[in-house]
């Protein structure tokens, strides 16, 4: 398909190179050019961006796409230098767009020569085609700080103020930076609003207040925000390794990765901010793209790098990813153990299981106090593995070392509980599932793999019914909740209504095997015979579906329900 792809690609671009390539450049029109830009071009959008450099660099052309794939490159690949001599050649030509005006906006900041930086910056905002997804919000972002550099803080409140309210979050984020900066007596205010916001998790900028703390020499008051922060949000990795830098006293480590009083920290927390709402939307080369700006801003800031690591991971640059997670080892402990359980995912893709087991267990002897942090973690590696038994073990080690008030106890249960089921063991894994609705009892999915156990092994049908209806009201686009509470309808002999919510389930799910034979069934004892074949004939046509479903459908197609 890709040989296709290029041929008919290229039969094209020979008849449009005149128009597209060849208005200011001979050489352009040359088939060594075509052939170039159409194969970054294919690289680039593949990520490999090491490949797309290769051939983007040998062109010469004025195209505008050209321009921003080549600029994209370049700060994908960290050459900023280069980046930035590329973007004041298109200058000198009168290109302008938005990646240029961003790069030599950034340029003249880092050079204090803040009157071209405004002129760059003022451009953000120039409808194009090309425009990305932030530029009104960077336009006033970046303003505003250019102007609090120069301490004119009427002027960047100005631009601070248009910032459109759609950017709530990033809004009251650029805030609190800016009054720790400008000296605000009201910026530990502006920091503990953020925190304790109740429409957004803020949960990262309790690390920013505690830092903002130790920076004043209030240390109590910053081991207090970071504890609360830690014990609040246990898996977020930066706050816990804050937490072992306080409880070490090495406050060093903290305030060298970020100070809010250095206006080119704050702007690179900002692009920060807007990384990591592209990974979010699965926008990783852009994400990528303001996350090494990010980085070219501030340096010091290591930890960001994760979050680099992991959008390698998703494009599977499982070598590239691996690579960054060993150079964030060296932070600290939790984000050795972190990057580690990190590498060990890789090496169960590119490898085998066993080797990535065998990674984090060697990992994991060697710490020298676990705390149930680290037992629960190694437990949920184990049951994703299926190597249920472990888990099992693991789970009640976290268990035994837990705080008795802490959140996570239920799913802790919860977990193991699944783990004793699928080891035959349900008395157990029964007593688990029951004492973890005890703590919290709207689980939506402990609600559902505990009612539809009920519902297999033919018990409680009535109480399983009940509790899948509330579980399908808490979770209401759940494939796999709106078919167990279907199947409990069906076991009812409600087919009706068990059609109804399979339905949904399907239409949610349509590549799940086990919910399209459900759904088959209820159709079959509906009479809708020839509907029912077909979703069981569809099953047989899906990928990795078990052997055992797969015999079982194949005798339905031939005869169909036996009571």
């Amino acid at each position: 398909m890709k040989n296709i792809y290029f041929a008919l690609f290229l039969i094209t671009i020979l008849f449009i190179s005149t128009k597209n390539f060849a208005k200011d450049n001979k050489n352009e029109n040359t088939r060594e050019s075509i052939v170039s830009y159409f194969s970054g071009t294919i690289s680039f959008n593949n990520n490999n961006t090491e490949k797309a450099y290769e051939y983007l660099k040998k062109i010469e052309s004025n195209h505008i796409n050209y321009n921003i794939k080549y600029i994209h490159t370049l700060v994908l690949l960290k050459k900023f230098k280069q980046a930035f001599v590329f973007s004041k050649s298109l200058q000198k030509k009168d290109n302008s767009f938005f990646e240029a005006d961003l790069l030599l906006g950034l340029d003249s900041f880092l050079k204090e020569d803040y009157n071209k930086a405004q002129k760059y910056f003022e451009r953000l905002n120039n409808p194009s085609e090309h425009n990305t997804t932030y530029e009104n919000l960077l336009e006033n972002v970046l303003l505003s700080w250019t102007y609090a550099a120069q301490n004119n803080k009427e002027k960047s409140s100005y631009y601070y103020n248009k910032i459109n309210n759609q950017y709530y979050a990033i809004k009251k984020i650029q805030n609190s930076f800016l009054q720790c900066y400008l000296d605000n007596p009201k910026a530990e205010d502006s920091f503990q609003a953020l925190v304790n916001d109740k429409d957004y998790v803020f949960s990262r900028y309790n690390f920013f207040l505690g830092n903002y703390f130790l920076h004043k020499n209030e240390d109590q008051k910053a081991k207090e925000i970071i504890h609360r922060g830690s014990k609040s949000y246990n898996s977020n990795v930066l706050l816990k390794q804050t937490e072992k830098f306080i409880l070490d006293k090495d406050f060093k480590k903290i305030t060298n990765f970020f100070n809010c009083k250095n206006a080119k920290e704050n702007m690179a927390e900002i692009f920060y901010v807007l990384a990591n709402l592209s990974s979010s939307q699965n926008e990783y080369q852009i994400s990528n793209f303001y996350l090494n700006i990010s980085l070219f801003l501030n340096n010091k800031f290591t930890p960001n790098k994760a979050l680099l690591a992991e959008n390698f991971f998703y494009q599977k640059r499982y070598d590239a990813s691996k690579k960054i997670f060993k150079s964030i080892k060296s932070i600290g402990s939790v984000y050795s153990w972190y990057a580690t359980k990190s590498i060990a995912s890789i090496i169960s893709k590119i490898e085998n299981i066993d080797s990535s087991v065998s990674i984090l267990e060697k990992e994991f002897n060697q710490l020298t106090n676990p705390t149930f942090q680290n037992y629960y973690e190694m437990a949920n590696f184990y049951n994703d593995n299926k190597y249920y038994e472990k888990a099992v073990e693991y789970y009640s080690f976290a268990l035994e070392k837990i705080d008795k008030d802490n959140s996570l106890i239920s799913n802790i249960l919860y977990r193991r509980g699944t783990c004793y089921e699928r080891l035959n063991n349900w008395s157990k894994g029964e007593i688990d599932l029951e004492k973890s609705l005890e703590i919290k009892p709207n689980q939506p999915f402990v609600l559902n793999y505990l009612a539809y156990t009920w519902i297999e092994k033919k018990i409680n049908i009535n109480v399983a019914l009940e509790m899948l209806t509330l579980a399908a009201e808490l979770e209401k686009d759940s494939g796999y909740i709106l078919d167990s509470l279907g199947w409990a309808h069906y076991a009812n002999k409600d087919y009706i209504n068990a059609e109804y919510f399979l339905r949904q389930a399907v239409e949610l799910m349509p590549t799940e095997s086990v919910i399209n034979d459900h759904y088959a069934d209820a159709l079959w004892n509906l009479n809708k015979h020839i509907q029912a074949r077909y979703f069981w004939k569809q099953i047989l046509d899906l990928k990795d579906i078990d052997e055992d479903l797969k015999e079982n459908v194949s005798k339905k197609l031939i005869f169909g329900l036996k009571n």
